[in-house]
């Protein structure tokens, strides 16, 4: 039965002389994996299609319960990541995280959604790369059933929560008079602000929080260190884009 695949190229791996096997990122499916026979010969058509970073339409056979690739076309390529380096070690740690987080063979669409925006928003220059980063780890986070609880102190209950805190064991925002935890982020400035904009704003309006570049490094430490707390691993790629 042939069917077509909306998806995002989260991992292509060699097999074989010419083949590659592809876990990718759909919207209906969630994360699958494909194999692309004759991907990497020569002549073949479906070569850009299959490349890690691609979003792209896939013409695949299902049989056996497995996905082949029969056509592919490119949707978006997201060009400038191939252009500097860095944006492509960010690029292939934001693939990591969804690969990492997705479910496989169910619906995906929000996870999807937000990969191919801040992939965009990092191929296009839109915004510096840590806002963008930050931004996609909190939101990752919360659509995978993680979020931060950042609406009300628990402790004492108030709304205005006053110096605000971040319980990096926990996930919450507490004010700091009710902090008992050790390890705990300062919310500075407008920090607080920004992590419930990036929390609960439309998908494509995350980015429009403002912050200083100081205010950025301190909330894309939290975002960093509370996702992979919610991951409980290592990201390697996280390592090859921090070295970099």
């Amino acid at each position: 039965m042939f069917r077509t695949l909306n998806a995002l190229i989260l991992r292509e791996v060699r097999y074989r002389e010419a083949d590659r096997i592809l876990t990718v990122l759909t919207e209906q499916g969630g994360k699958q994996t494909v194999t692309a026979h004759g991907a990497l010969s020569r002549r073949s058509k479906m070569a850009a299609a299959t490349q890690q970073l691609t979003y792209a339409e896939l013409t695949v056979f299902e049989k056996n319960n497995r996905l082949s690739v029969r056509e592919g076309s490119v949707k978006e390529a997201f060009a400038g990541l191939r252009k500097d380096i860095r944006k492509l070690a960010l690029g292939s740690y934001f693939a990591e995280c969804l690969e990492t987080f997705a479910a496989e063979d169910q619906p995906e669409p929000e996870l999807l959604q937000l990969g191919l925006n801040c992939l965009y928003a990092l191929s296009e220059d839109l915004c510096p790369e840590e806002k963008i980063k930050l931004a996609f780890e909190l939101r990752l986070a919360a659509a995978t059933g993680y979020a931060p609880e950042t609406d009300q102190c628990p402790v004492c209950g108030r709304t205005d929560i006053v110096e605000p805190v971040f319980l990096a064991d926990e996930g919450r925002v507490v004010c700091r008079a009710c902090r008992q935890a050790r390890r705990a982020f300062p919310l500075e400035g407008g920090m607080l602000l920004a992590m419930r904009q990036v929390l609960q704003a439309p998908p494509k309006k995350i980015l429009r929080f403002q912050l200083s570049p100081e205010e950025i490094r301190a909330l894309g430490v939290l975002a960093e260190q509370w996702l992979l707390r919610c991951a409980g691993k290592s990201i390697p790629t996280l390592q090859y884009y921090r070295e970099l």
